[in-house]
Parts: C-alpha cells; structure tokens; sequence
C-alpha cells in the first residue's frame, strides 16, 4: 500500500484527505491512501517518517512550507527560488530515506488567476508574507504583473495594513489574501483594511478555500468586486502533487 498524506497545524480546516480519498474511490486506485499527520513542531517530521514507512509523497501546508525545506535532500528550482514547498516526494534505498521538495501552489495560482490576467500587466496587492505569498508573488512576476506585498509590520519593500489607502487602491487591480485569516473554525476573521475602497474594478482571491466564501471575500462581494475562491487552486495543486508522486512510476 503506498501511503500520502498531509503535514501542518492544524489541520480541521483542510479538504486533501476528503479530495484524494474520493480521487482513489472514483479512479478505482485500490492500493493508495491518505492521511493527515498534524505537527505541532516540524521536528517531529523525522520521527513521523520513521514511524510511516509506507509513505510516498506528502502535502505541506502551514506554517511549514518554508521549514521544511531544511529535511529536503533536493529542490526543484521553483523551490529554490521561490524559499517554499508544499509538496515532498519520498524515496527510501538501502535503509536511506530520500526527499525531493516541489512547489504545486505555483500551478493552482496560475490556473485560477490567468483568466483575470489574460494579455494584461496588473498590479496586485498580496497581504501575507508567509510561504503561500512567496508562491503568489513569484507566479504573478512570471506572469508579467508587479506585486505588491503587505504585512501586519512595515519593513522595507513590505507595506503595512494601514498603508492600504484610497490612491494605493486605485493602481492596483487585484488583491490576494494569502494570510489564514477566515480559515474555519474564525470564520469572521479578515485581513484588517478599509472595505469601504473596493469598487468593481477589483478582483479578490483568498487562497483559504474552508469556507469557500470567507468573510475577506464577501466583504468584496459585497461592494461589486469580483471573486475568486480557493477552491480551483486546491484541485489543481492537488492535481500536480499527484502527477510529482507518481513520474518514474511504471
């Protein structure tokens, strides 16, 4: 049986182990599973791979997507580049075990936003600054828009919540909330700014996708904007953690 999973805290709010089960069941893939294996700590990862043998491939999400990275034998470049993975693929020859870090998030943010971005340059405002923003905000600059990043501290390069003003809404054309903000079970929960700035000129996309409408996109919702949920980046970068673990399978 070969046994994938998921590795985060906590992990009441994920869709992985529903989305990858039903996969196994629809496909008729009989020799697979999944589970989550929520860490308080990233160094429980070694005794965790220890005691789970049969693990292939694992999804990472927060708060370890950069963590992780120092049990990674070998990066892809997008890694490499991007400071954060979300997917691991896992070898084991001659009593070593072997793992291999992959960025799938870059594929799920692309497909969900090429068809806002399509022939155009926009200027977008990602608020978080954590692993998923790194994903985002490498994506957009390969596909040609300026990013700007927002956190709950100004530092250099990084804008503060309060700088969120009227003019700064007005150049920008798309806002992505990368934060866990609205992430069931603090459902109310939002990146603090004033909503009263949207128009309909904006475009929102929260990455947090359990509720599928969080309280971040309602409020846009609610003042003409247009809205991109979490839920096609989940299925596509689930789609690309499957095809990692399963290259060089014959």
């Amino acid at each position: 049986m070969r046994k994938f999973g998921l590795i985060g805290y906590p992990l009441g709010h994920s869709f992985s182990q529903k989305y990858f089960t039903g996969k196994f069941a629809r496909e008729n893939i009989t020799d697979c599973s999944y589970e989550n294996f929520p860490i308080k700590s990233i160094k429980e990862f070694p005794e965790l791979l220890r005691h789970n043998t049969e693990l292939c491939g694992l999804n990472v999400t927060i708060p370890f997507k950069t963590e992780i990275l120092q049990y990674a034998d070998i990066a892809e470049d997008a890694v490499d580049q991007i400071g954060a993975a979300n997917v691991l693929k896992i070898k084991r020859e001659n009593g070593k075990t072997y793992i291999s870090a992959y960025n799938s998030d870059v594929y799920g943010i692309k497909d969900s936003l090429v068809p806002c971005t399509r022939g155009k340059e926009r200027k977008i405002l990602i608020l978080g600054t954590g692993g998923s923003s790194k994903a985002v905000a490498w994506t957009v600059k390969k596909m040609g828009c300026e990013a700007i990043l927002v956190s709950r501290t100004r530092k250099p390069g990084i804008l503060s919540y309060s700088d969120i003003t009227s003019s700064l809404l007005e150049s920008v054309d798309l806002i992505i909330n990368t934060t866990p903000l609205g992430m069931y079970p603090d459902i109310e929960s939002k990146p603090e700014f004033d909503y009263n700035l949207l128009t309909g000129k904006h475009i929102l996309f929260d990455l947090v996708y359990n509720p599928e409408m969080t309280a971040f996109l309602r409020m846009g919702k609610e003042r003409g904007c247009k809205i991109i949920t979490g839920m096609k980046m989940l299925r596509s970068q689930a789609d690309r953690s499957w095809e990692i673990w399963n290259e060089d399978i014959q």
